[in-house]
């Protein structure tokens, strides 16, 4: 099993919009990749929904794959590919951890 962790913090504004509107579409668009390719055990989208809470990011991504085909297949598919250029529009940093375990 590959777990696929990945955790992005967002421009202020970006894309017309403020963070808090840029996070909801940004979670609408991973949401939209779930299921995408076999293989795919798990995928939740988290944001940050804590007021005051010290936090290093504004979204997250936990996802498990069967093995590196599924997440190179995730990665690589139409969908996931479609979202792209939104993300770079908007993201200030990203931070991925791929394991097997």
């Amino acid at each position: 099993m590959i777990k696929h962790i990945v955790m992005w913090t967002l421009k202020d504004h970006a894309e017309g919009a403020d963070k808090a509107a840029n996070i909801q579409t940004f979670a609408a668009k991973l949401e939209s990749c779930r299921g995408i390719v076999p293989g795919m055990h798990a995928f939740d989208v988290v944001t940050a929904a804590t007021a005051g809470a010290e936090l290093t990011a504004d979204i997250a991504l936990y996802s498990e794959f069967e093995d590196m085909a599924a997440l190179q297949a995730y990665q690589t598919h139409p969908a996931h590919k479609a979202i792209s250029p939104f993300v770079a529009a908007v993201r200030l940093t990203r931070n991925c951890l791929d394991f097997e375990a």
